[in-house]
C-alpha cells in the first residue's frame, strides 16, 4: 500500500486534486492523509466574509476555515473510494508537513496550490523546499480557482 500526504488549503475541493486522488486509487491501493495548514487569512484569496469577523483572534478564524475545508475534502475524497484521514496543521505549510511526517510516513507528497501569481506557497517555493527537506517525491498540482466559494 502506498501512502500519500496531501498538502492543501484553498484548493482542497478542486477537481484537479480529486482527479489526482482518483488516478492513484485506480492504479493501486493508497492511504491518504491530508494536512490543511491554517493559512493566515491575509494570505488567502476569496476568504468568505464570515471568517473575517468570526472568533476572538485571526488565528482562530484561519483554523476554523481550514477545518471546514478539510471536512469537505475528507467527505469528497472518501466518496471517490479513497482511504483518507486529515488534520489542520501549522500556519507555515513547511512546518505543517514536518510535523505530520512525524506520525504519517509518506511515499509521496502532493502539494496543491493556486495558480502562479495567486499562490503564496509558490512564491515561497514550497514544492522545491519540501523535496529538499523531506527527501520524499513531491507532486505539484496547480488548481484552477474552481473550489466552491463557501469552502
Amino acid at each position: 500500500m502506498r501512502r500519500c500526504l496531501i498538502v492543501a488549503n484553498q484548493t482542497l475541493t478542486t477537481d484537479t486534486l480529486s482527479a489526482a486522488v482518483e488516478e492513484r486509487v485506480a492504479a493501486e491501493t493508497h492511504e491518504f492523509h491530508v494536512v490543511a495548514p491554517a493559512t493566515p487569512l491575509d494570505d488567502q484569496v476569496d476568504v468568505p466574509s464570515a471568517y473575517r469577523h468570526l472568533g476572538p483572534a485571526p488565528a482562530d478564524r484561519a483554523y476554523a476555515l481550514a477545518a471546514q475545508r478539510l471536512d469537505h475534502a475528507l467527505d469528497q475524497l472518501g466518496s471517490l473510494g479513497a482511504t483518507v484521514t486529515g488534520e489542520v496543521g501549522d500556519p507555515d505549510a513547511l512546518e505543517a508537513v514536518r510535523t505530520t511526517l512525524r506520525h504519517f510516513t509518506a511515499d509521496e507528497i502532493i502539494v496543491s496550490t493556486l495558480p502562479h501569481g495567486l499562490s503564496r506557497w509558490l512564491h515561497r517555493d514550497l514544492p522545491s523546499r519540501l523535496r529538499k527537506v523531506t527527501g520524499v517525491t513531491v507532486t505539484h498540482l496547480v488548481a484552477d480557482q474552481e473550489a466552491d466559494a463557501s469552502t
